[in-house]
């Protein structure tokens, strides 16, 4: 049995209301193309071009920030045009599949090819309850399900045109498409108000952090370079030595920017590695030196493995506190300090003698512990806030989805 049938099984067997029925989007559509149009149109500072990235549905187009301006020069080089009409429906055809986006504009416009552009039957279908169904989670299934290729998939018109909508009588359609764009605007405000105070909550690790390694009291401390109190570990374990155990690895994707919280790790078998591997000890610094401005900064609460991509440190515990340090390495402060390396065709790094050039401000070794506890209390607080912003945003985001299950089982 295909996918196809599969699916339409499974919609038989969907309970509708009665007044509702089955219907493939091809039947409510003049026109599904991917944009082929072979007349140029250019408006006087270029053609007006929108992502699929930059699609959002229920969401008004943010001009500035959406859409870009493009010469004729470049628009002629685009091999498939098209030009959408108010109540047109964007449909993404790779990337996010499925993902609809209403024309709610008159501005004249060029979309990206990945885009697929449907005209639909008003006397059948109100575009906003067909905008609505696209982006429901049905919809993706069915886009997902459909899809081709391997690393990009792709949703062939083909597939998109045989979509089976659970259809009510049109006058039905705009009253429930009336309550989800209430509905959905006032998740949009809700998520617009989340979003600025969790990016704040975000920020503030750096900036109370800039505030200690930079404070008035800070400049009087004595100077030392990182290379006098920094050592680093050599350690390597090389699969041509025939290593064997396990190990825990944390790479560069296991650790957290700025905070110093390892948030992931792997178990691995030693005999299996392909590549060398830097070996560091609980109580260690484990430095990312690739792109350093993402502040991956770690101090081992155990023993493993990391990548290529880290430095391992030991901290001479007669001049300085490893706590003390590791937040130093992560404040703003260290990276202004810091000679970053930019070479064309590579990623930012820092070498070892850059990093021993940096230097610190020490206090005594009492008051480097004693700021170590305060900084880990205080940014406890803030990781505590920012998690619970996070899941108030994670609730924001999942509200859509509920919304739409039940606009499309006759719920509301």
């Amino acid at each position: 049995m295909t996918d196809k049938n599969r699916q339409d099984a499974k919609d038989a067997k969907r309970k509708l209301p009665d007044d509702w029925r089955w219907v493939r989007l091809k039947e409510l559509c003049h026109l599904i193309t991917d944009g082929t149009h072979k007349t140029p149109y250019y408006v006087e500072r270029g053609v007006r071009f929108i992502s699929i990235a930059n699609l959002r549905p229920f969401a008004p187009i943010d001009w500035n920030a959406y859409v870009k301006f493009i010469t004729p020069e470049e628009h002629a080089e685009l091999t498939k045009r098209c030009k959408p009409q108010r109540d047109d429906i964007l449909v993404a055809k790779i990337g996010t599949l499925g993902l609809a986006k209403r024309v709610d504009f008159d501005e004249e416009v060029s979309i990206f090819v990945g885009l697929a552009l449907l005209k639909l039957k008003r006397d059948l279908v109100a575009p906003e309850f067909i905008e609505a169904f696209l982006n429901s989670p049905d919809a993706k299934q069915r886009a997902v399900t459909g899809a081709q290729g391997g690393g990009r998939q792709t949703l062939p018109l083909q597939n998109l045109e045989q979509f089976k909508i659970p259809l009510p009588p049109l006058s039905e359609q705009q009253r429930i498409a009336a309550i989800l764009n209430e509905q959905m605007a006032a998740v949009e405000r809700a998520r617009a108000a989340a979003e600025p105070r969790l990016e704040a909550a975000k920020a503030l690790p750096a900036a109370y952090l800039r505030a200690v390694f930079n404070s008035p009291e800070a400049q009087k401390w004595s100077k030392k370079r990182l290379g006098d109190i920094l050592r680093l570990r050599k350690e390597v374990v090389h699969p041509r030595d025939n290593p064997t155990g396990r190990a825990t690895f944390v790479g560069l994707e296991h650790l957290e920017s700025v905070t110093g919280r390892r948030i992931g790790a792997v178990e691995v078998d030693m005999a299996t590695l392909t590549g060398r591997k830097p070996r560091f000890y609980k109580g260690d610094i484990v430095y990312g030196y690739l792109r350093p401005y993402l502040n991956k900064v770690w101090v081992a609460e155990l023993d493993g493995l990391c990548s290529v991509d880290q430095y391992v440190y030991s901290v001479d515990q007669t001049k300085a506190r490893t706590e003390f340090v590791g937040w130093f390495m992560r404040s703003p402060v260290y990276l202004t300090r810091a000679p970053i390396g930019f070479s064309p065709g590579q990623l930012p790094r820092i070498r070892t003698e850059e990093v021993s050039s940096v230097e610190i401000n020490l206090p005594s070794l009492e008051e480097q512990e004693q700021i170590g506890a305060m900084v880990n209390a205080r940014l406890a607080r803030v990781d505590r806030g920012r998690k619970t912003l996070e899941e108030e945003l994670a609730a924001i985001n999942a509200l859509p989805a509920a919304l739409l299950r039940r606009a499309f089982s006759g719920e509301l």
